[in-house]
């Protein structure tokens, strides 16, 4: 559509997402000049409805933003964290290790498990009574620029197109927002974040990007099974000793327990299907004495920045900046980034209320990315950054064991390490081997009770998109997909989608069993089944040829996530 055609709305500050980067921001911006109109753009139908976390919070920067807020009634952080656990998963038991060996920074001491959708509501609510407007269900899906590159706003997509491209009978035009600065907190492997990141090379001279997928389920377990404020965290089983990743298990308020898996999207193998192996998870004799008797009442899915102080990109560009996971701010060992996110967002806020009070606008704020290494932000990661590296190459005995040496070392002098700063090598989807090298991995069926299906389980993610509007995940060329992503990698995104979008199918339309897979002889078609996607962008990462692009369906579509 032309820009002509577009209604448009100015603002001093265009914000887009309502995590807990862009609401910081949004908040310390008010704090320090009210009189800032600021908008911010959320794509979830209401705010919190995209938002999946452990979560653990550490309340730093919420300390620093709302100091006042222990002393408020109806504030979402409700369970302290009493007790912390570690363990090693075995195929049939566990060892628990000494707390006393980890690292301080591990120590969830002071640290909050909550619902982290409910956290950003909270913020929300505390964001508008500022003044801040913010528009749930409006998706921002390109960046303007002025005469000059700057970017001067976005444009959130078109409401009411028809599969084919055409203008539905409820057709509505997308709307300018535009604003003498643009902060983009979009969260991880954002659309407009991998636009900017390339037409301004952000990321030159960086590490590449690294990422996990966490999955979560939340369940109402058994009240005699229920330990408040328990913590515990495992990695191991059922995972191989080379392959990345972890589980946790938060024991909230109400008898809810939210239960998760992080696997590093550097896998080798294939075969290996990331919702299946938390399955096998949940029937660890560590693991499931907690469940049986419960009742799981919600389930989803998104991808986790992993890369850390190596991997994050320049900040600013002009006419604005990246915040929160648009950057990638996570603390890996931790499992931890809002805090980070939410710091990032104020430190960004600082510097646009100082540029807009001397006058500027659509210039880069330079301040900004030459003082968050040297911050909060910086100071956390630095002390890991060798840990995710240290795994990747050493597998999880070794990496777990030399990581959490690193990190006593950095801890004690400063960020010191005797591993300098190590380099992640390839990006994940490079990871991928040919399926010439494993096995297919047989997965046992699900019970229904503990273990459970793809699609039953994007029903508890209360996923919806309309069918009728063109597909979201953009596939780049057909004939790649066939030759490649099916003929020589076994068609990998049947299984590390965890929603259950992709399938390869014969002539009649039955999935292509797993041995027929490669089989260059056999007619298959791949399908999309967009209306199941739950936005957490694995696709888009874990892609062998790198051949789909996630971009935002409609405004208010996808999961609705409650107390995740």
């Amino acid at each position: 559509m032309s820009e002509s055609e577009r209604e448009s709305m100015e603002f001093d500050v265009v914000i887009v997402g309502a995590g807990p980067a862009g609401l910081a921001a949004s908040i310390r911006m008010k704090q320090l000049d009210p009189e800032l109109s600021i908008v911010v753009l959320e794509k979830g139908a209401e705010v919190g409805a995209h938002i999946l976390s452990g979560a653990v919070v550490d309340p730093v920067a919420v300390n620093e933003l709302l100091p006042g807020w222990r002393d408020e009634p109806g504030h979402p952080f409700k369970t302290p964290v009493k007790a912390d656990q570690f363990m090693f998963l075995g195929p049939a038991g566990s060892i628990r290790l000494p707390n006393f060996l980890m690292p301080p920074l591990m120590s969830n001491h002071g640290n909050y498990i909550v619902s982290l959708g409910n956290v950003c509501r909270w913020l929300a609510g505390k964001a508008e009574a500022l003044g801040v407007e913010i528009y749930p269900g409006f998706a921002a899906t390109e960046v303007l620029y002025d005469d000059n590159g700057a970017v001067r706003g976005v444009a959130t997509g078109d409401m009411g197109i028809e599969r084919d491209g055409s203008k539905g009978p409820n057709y509505a035009a997308g709307m300018e927002l535009l604003g003498k600065y643009t902060l983009i907190g979009e969260g991880v492997r954002g659309s407009l974040s991998k636009q900017l990141i390339t037409r301004f090379a952000l990321d030159e001279g960086k590490e590449p990007p690294k990422f996990g997928i966490g999955i979560k389920e939340l369940w109402e377990v058994a009240p005699e099974k229920h330990k408040p404020g328990l913590v515990q965290h495992s990695f191991g089983w059922p995972l191989d000793l080379k392959t990345g990743g972890g589980c946790f298990l938060y024991h909230l308020e109400d008898n809810l327990v939210a239960v998760g898996f992080v696997l590093h999207l550097n896998y080798k193998n294939p075969y290996l299907s990331p919702f299946q192996e938390f399955q096998r998870l949940k029937t660890h004799p560590a693991i499931r004495d907690t469940f049986e008797g419960g009742k799981r009442i919600s389930y989803g899915a998104r991808a986790i920045t992993e890369g850390g102080w190596q991997s994050v990109p320049k900040l600013t560009f002009p006419g604005g900046a990246l915040i929160g996971c648009s950057a990638g701010f996570v603390n890996v060992p931790r499992i931890k980034g809002s805090h980070n996110a939410m710091h990032s967002g104020m430190l960004a806020a600082e510097h646009v209320v100082a540029a807009l009070a001397e006058g500027r606008s659509a210039d880069e704020l330079v301040g900004y990315e030459e003082s968050w290494r040297g911050g909060p932000i910086g100071k956390d990661l630095k002390k890991v950054r060798n840990v995710k590296p240290l795994w990747s190459k050493l597998g999880t005995l070794g990496g777990v064991g030399l990581g959490g040496f690193d990190m006593w070392i950095t801890t004690i002098f400063g960020g010191f390490s005797f591993f300098g700063t190590m380099g992640h090598g390839k990006p994940d989807y490079a990871a991928t081997e040919p399926a010439s090298k494993h096995k297919p991995i047989d997965y046992p069926k699900p019970d229904g009770v503990l273990t459970f299906d793809r699609l039953s389980s994007v029903f508890l993610s209360n996923t919806n998109h309309e069918e009728d509007q063109p597909v979201h995940l953009h596939l780049g060329d057909a004939k790649l997909q066939e030759s490649s992503e099916r003929q020589q990698y076994a068609g990998p995104s049947s299984r590390y989608c965890p929603a259950g979008v992709y399938e390869w199918v014969d002539g009649e339309g039955n999935q292509l069993p797993v041995d027929h897979m490669t089989d260059p002889g056999i007619s298959a078609r791949f399908v999309i089944n967009a209306q199941n996607c739950v936005h957490c962008k694995t696709c888009d990462i874990k892609d062998p040829n790198q051949n789909i692009t996630w971009v935002p369906p409609q405004g208010g579509e996808g999961p609705v996530y409650p107390n995740m």
